[in-house]
């Protein structure tokens, strides 16, 4: 069977470092800082990019190689890097390819610390940028200039699951020769192939879904070689490496990644068609509830619904912080992506930063509730949502 024939799950599961004469059936975890050279002129090759090799663990380790290669192949990407969080990758996924003077195009509803580095940090070094509503096409290509280098977005987005035409927007990037960077996070590669609709540059937080169990920080870069080698060099320099602790521990997360996101996802629909019958919530978003607005569009780019809904409470910011309160078995946590369900409220957590205006204006309303669905039986989560909405 040839690579090209290898289906999703038996990539994420067969994919592995070259064995070593231990003829190891799992990979060991190489807790090294340093490698060692044959000789001068194989420490000149590996230093020189003339062959392939691990030189120091800061710049690349086999149990990261082995992760971001199986995220390189189930993404549809050329080249990849592993990095030390979600947002370390998302910067160094901005910061690789702009200099002062440079301008970012962004989709407005964006996580809260990633808002934080468009307005905050890289105004520091004189890049600029202009926000964009998610549903506004014709906005993203109005809104770039002469010095844009890149257009930014999420999709579906954190917390409003606001959907972007992935397809659409790759015209408009390719039509002005700038960067498509996707935060693929929500997705995962399993549901969502932003590579496969046109975009150049793929960013996860592995820290989220890729892990699955809440125990590692994480992020990934991915996209064309020439890309991928602006990041690594940034990344080579200051230093946000990956450990090859959790390097290892994510690469077997992705072996059980199809499993859990199916069960995850079945059970968020489920979730989300009861919470549409509660007389306590007044707005429900999941892009495969055909009530979403942008539902066509859902069923067109992603495999499934994901497994994060949101819902807005009757009666505000308090009876948001009611409910959160009243959970029982239900995690109060700003994470998403474990086998946990977690129930969040953006108001006054993952969102807080941004003012009340920026908040509603990405959707973000008082009594907005994000919950990341868990693998926990269907009936113990919809009781504790139902006992919550009822105190």
């Amino acid at each position: 069977m040839s690579q090209e024939d290898k289906k999703f799950e038996t990539i994420a599961v067969r994919a592995q470092t070259e064995r070593s004469h231990n003829r190891e059936h799992s990979v060991p975890i190489y807790a090294t800082s340093s490698f060692t050279f044959e000789d001068a002129d194989h420490a000149s090759a590996l230093f020189s990019d003339e062959v392939e090799g691990n030189i120091y663990s800061r710049y690349s380790n086999p149990n990261n190689d082995e992760f971001i290669d199986k995220l390189v192949q189930l993404e549809g990407a050329e080249a990849g890097i592993a990095t030390s969080s979600g947002m370390s990758a998302m910067f160094l996924s901005i910061a690789s390819f702009v200099k002062s003077g440079d301008h970012v195009v962004a989709s407005r509803s964006l996580f809260g610390s990633t808002h934080q580095i468009l307005t905050q940090l890289l105004p520091r070094w004189g890049v600029s940028h202009t926000y964009v509503d998610f549903d506004d096409l014709e906005g993203f290509d109005k809104a770039v200039q002469p010095n844009t280098k890149m257009i930014f977005i999420e999709t579906p987005s954190n917390p409003a699951i606001d959907l972007i035409d992935i397809e659409a927007l790759a015209k408009i990037a390719n039509k002005h020769n700038v960067i498509l960077n996707v935060d693929n996070c929500f997705a995962t590669p399993y549901i969502q192939n932003p590579i496969a609709l046109g975009a150049h540059i793929v960013t996860h937080s592995a820290t989220k879904f890729i892990d699955g169990q809440g125990r590692v920080l994480a992020g990934a870069i991915l996209g064309t070689k020439e890309h991928m080698n602006e990041v690594k060099f940034l990344s080579r320099h200051t230093g946000p490496a990956l450990s090859p602790f959790h390097g290892w521990i994510l690469s077997k997360s992705l072996e059980t990644l199809a499993v859990r996101m199916d069960k995850h996802c079945d059970n968020a629909l489920k979730v989300a068609k009861a919470l549409e019958g509660f007389p306590q919530v007044q707005m429900v978003k999941y892009p495969f509830l055909k009530s979403h607005p942008q539902y066509d569009l859902a069923k067109k780019q992603m495999r499934l619904g994901g497994a994060i809904v949101s819902f807005e409470i009757k009666g505000g910011v308090e009876a948001g912080k009611k409910f959160w309160d009243s959970l029982n078995m239900i995690s109060r946590s700003s994470n998403l992506g474990d086998t946990r369900t977690i129930a969040t409220h953006p108001a006054s957590t993952t969102h807080s930063k941004l003012s009340e205006e920026e908040r509603l204006s990405v959707g973000i309303t008082p009594g907005l509730i994000r919950i990341s669905v868990g693998l926990e039986h269907l009936d113990d989560i919809i009781g504790d949502i139902k006992q919550a909405l009822e105190a």
